[in-house]
């Protein structure tokens, strides 16, 4: 584990119901010096420590105890596969630390590459942590639940996966069913009734069915055609030739990323969806070569907002030499949730975790959020359209909720 740094819609409105924690716009650095003196050390005898009569030395397992801060666990893969995405956010959590001066909060990185998940939940809380940031994979926030929970430590995941949700674990990540929803709502505000779906066999494209098909009919649409797929060479667009030309829709879901989106739009186009709007997902924000791909000129899809992200990045990148994971943001925002919190909580208590389900909500780099009865984080979302190797905002993101 690595110590870290303690330094000081559907149809919502635009109505601000949250604050956000202020974020300095410049990191002030200090540097300090080491002074070795020179020559030979002097041969000074140890006095050996004796114990007070009748009072035996006790000496105390694991971290020392911090009666001055707020200890907060990063539960995150520091090696193995996902290593660099740990990696990311762990620092991102460190430049929140920074932006916002805060003395009270220490937060420890544990591996759950190396420790397993909920091994590393487990010495989190034996190390006296009140709150558990993460994991990241769906089956570790799983793991470490029950663990958390007998000790009455929430967690605050990063995992989008809604069955990981639940017994005191809650859902920061990108939920695909809020951005095919929010998608859907606009286009079908731009006048298109007629929809059609391409999505992949397995639990994602799954979950993305049955969101889009409840979207559109919510929206007062039809789905007229829907397609799945496997993620194999040609499976795509054996799918497209299967919606063939019998039911013409106005606009059709990719679910999808951005590569397997802009690989089937010409095979669309060929079948004779020539004036069909294409729509994506929340995969298409995390994809940075997303606006150079041609195919997908005139698509439109549901973001969390970009334009904080963008400052961030360029802060992360001129800190750490490198550019940050899209998802890193998570591990920024969860900082400063914790901040606005512990502004009112009191060191060395459990974590006030009812005011996790605050109906204003928070407010971060990826926008407004706030989490819902099923513990998921329920987002404000902009929605963006690819132009000519650019995105731009057509319909942008509430800035709260209305409670």
């Amino acid at each position: 584990m690595a110590e870290g740094l303690s330094i000081p819609q559907r149809g919502m409105k635009c109505r601000v119901a949250f604050r956000l924690v202020p974020v300095v716009a410049a990191l002030i650095l200090s540097a300090c010096q080491t002074v070795v003196p020179r020559g030979p050390a002097p041969n000074v005898r140890p006095q050996p420590t004796r114990p007070l009569p009748g009072r035996p030395t006790q000496v105390d397992p694991g971290i020392p105890t911090d009666t001055a801060r707020h200890r907060i666990a990063l539960l995150v893969p520091m090696t193995g596969t996902n290593s660099g995405v740990g990696q990311s956010i762990s620092n991102a959590t460190q430049l929140a630390l920074l932006d916002t001066k805060n003395e009270r909060i220490r937060i420890t990185t544990y591996d759950t590459a190396a420790l397993g998940a909920a091994n590393a939940a487990q010495r989190a809380i034996e190390d006296g942590n009140r709150l558990i940031l993460g994991p990241l994979l769906a089956e570790d926030v799983k793991a470490v639940s029950p663990v958390a929970r007998r000790a009455n430590v929430p967690v605050v995941s990063f995992s989008n996966d809604a069955s990981a949700a639940g017994n005191g674990s809650y859902l920061m990540g990108y939920v695909p069913g809020q951005s095919i929803t929010r998608v859907v709502d606009y286009a079908r505000g731009q006048g298109m009734s007629s929809f059609a779906g391409l999505v992949p066999n397995g639990l994602y494209g799954e979950r993305a069915s049955t969101s889009f098909l409840r979207a559109v009919e919510g929206a007062g649409g039809q789905v007229v055609a829907l397609q799945t797929y496997d993620r194999a060479p040609g499976s795509i667009s054996a799918a497209i030739t299967r919606m063939g030309h019998n039911s013409p829709y106005q606009a059709v879901l990719i679910a999808d990323g951005a590569n397997a989106a802009a690989a089937a739009v010409p095979v669309l186009r060929k079948s004779g969806a020539a004036s069909a709007r294409v729509l994506g997902t929340e995969l298409w924000n995390s994809d940075a070569s997303v606006n150079g791909k041609a195919a997908l000129n005139g698509a439109w899809f549901a973001s969390v907002p970009d334009n904080l992200y963008r400052q961030y990045a360029a802060k992360y990148r001129a800190r750490f030499g490198t550019a940050p994971f899209r998802l890193s943001s998570l591990g920024y925002d969860a900082v400063l949730l914790t901040v606005r919190i512990a502004r009112d909580w009191a060191v060395g208590t459990a974590f006030p975790e009812d005011r996790l389900k605050d109906r204003g909500g928070f407010g971060g780099i990826d926008g407004a959020f706030r989490f819902g009865r099923d513990n998921i984080a329920e987002r404000a979302l902009e929605v963006q359209e690819i132009r000519s190797g650019t995105t731009v905002v057509v319909s942008p993101a509430p800035t709260g909720f209305v409670k």
